[in-house]
């Protein structure tokens, strides 16, 4: 009888399944379809990825974006079902990325709970703290 082996699997073949059969015209699904398509969803977006971080290493930009994925869909045919979903995105622009200026963010302050004003009497807490200065 075969050993049944046990494949590591990137993306969670139980998932897969439970997509699989949400479509009404999938009846029952063998164990090792879920992890075949686990494996070549996992090929496919290296494939896409690789493309997209040769594109984005080419422009000199340090951070892979959704023009970059854009435009691995729109020159490779290979990705051609995939152009209704990034036709909305904007083109990638000529200008070159790794010469934008990074605009420099504020940083929060740390928000603070207001003061009741009941001084640490009765029912402000500091009486689980004897120790405390105002702790009753």
């Amino acid at each position: 009888m075969p050993s049944k082996k046990k494949f590591n699997a990137r993306f969670a073949p139980a998932r897969i399944k439970k997509i699989m059969q949400s479509d009404e015209e999938v009846g029952k699904v063998s164990a090792a379809v879920p992890v075949i398509i686990s494996k070549a969803l996992e090929m496919f977006l290296s494939s896409l990825l690789d493309q997209a971080d040769t594109l984005t290493r080419e422009r000199g930009a340090k951070t892979l974006n959704l023009q970059h994925l854009k435009a691995c869909i729109e020159t490779d045919r290979r990705y051609d079902f995939l152009s209704e979903l990034v036709s909305k995105i904007p083109d990638l622009g000529m200008e070159d990325e790794g010469d934008q200026e990074e605009v420099p963010r504020k940083k929060r302050r740390p928000t603070y709970p207001e003061p009741t004003g009941n001084g640490g009497g009765e029912g402000s807490g500091l009486e689980l703290f004897p120790n405390m200065p105002g702790a009753s």
